[in-house]
């Protein structure tokens, strides 16, 4: 029976275009970084994430989407937990140059788990 890789998961706030572009890679790649986006930044709490995209997505851009996705763990421990704030404010900085091989690692699709939209 083969032996899968151990997976660590992440999650990451989107809003509507970026989620789009998730979409179109099949849910299984984050899309490249645009010149102004120098880190690609998954989080490592749902908490975290769902405050994100609940507050700061929403408002922005009318609606914030949660998503769930595992990576392999030997991969990911090459990048340095950041502290972003509190003590459960914890994410991974991807340089945006390194999202391709990112994405080469993670295992499954890329799947939404909760959703925010503004009142109308």
């Amino acid at each position: 029976m083969p032996t899968h890789p151990a997976t660590t998961t992440l999650w990451r706030p989107t809003g509507p275009v970026e989620l789009a572009l998730v979409r179109a890679l099949d849910w299984r790649a984050w899309p490249p970084r645009l010149p102004e986006q120098p880190i690609f930044y998954p989080v490592l709490n749902e908490d975290y994430a769902i405050r994100i995209a609940r507050d700061w997505n929403v408002k922005h851009d009318g609606a914030g989407f949660v998503t769930r996705f595992e990576v392999e763990t030997d991969f990911v421990r090459r990048y340095p937990v950041q502290q972003a704030g509190g003590s459960t404010i914890l994410e991974l900085w991807v340089p945006a140059e390194e999202l391709e091989e990112f994405n080469a690692h993670i295992v499954g699709r890329i799947e939404v788990v909760h959703e925010f939209r503004r009142n109308a």
